[in-house]
């Protein structure tokens, strides 16, 4: 099994398998990231991560200049809005749970 085979199920324009490895790669990376947010006193719940996994994969795709279908559409300003309301809330759900603690606690 290649990877263009798993990559050719798509939702609308985009790879399902791209979707799965993002989300299950941020469930395990998600335990370490929280710790290591918390050592700098940002308190990020786990399921927190899960929100935020396409706003950031849009951000790093952006910065690193890597330009996908999900980026273009979502740079495109003359349509695509559904993908663009559907990161906004994803991305309200991810912030609304992160909390900066008091150095005391950790």
């Amino acid at each position: 099994m290649t990877l263009e085979f798993l990559r050719q199920f798509r939702l609308y324009n985009y790879a399902i398998f791209d979707f799965v490895v993002s989300f299950l790669g941020i469930y395990l990376l998600s335990p370490f990231l929280s710790k290591m947010f918390l050592k700098i006193r940002i308190d990020i719940p786990k399921k927190n991560w899960l929100f935020l996994t396409l706003p950031l994969s849009i951000i790093i795709h952006i910065l690193v200049g890597n330009i996908t279908p999900m980026t273009r559409d979502f740079l495109d300003i003359h349509g695509h809005y559904v993908l663009k309301v559907v990161l906004f809330v994803l991305l309200i759900l991810g912030l609304k749970g992160i909390k900066i603690v008091n150095k005391k606690l950790i």
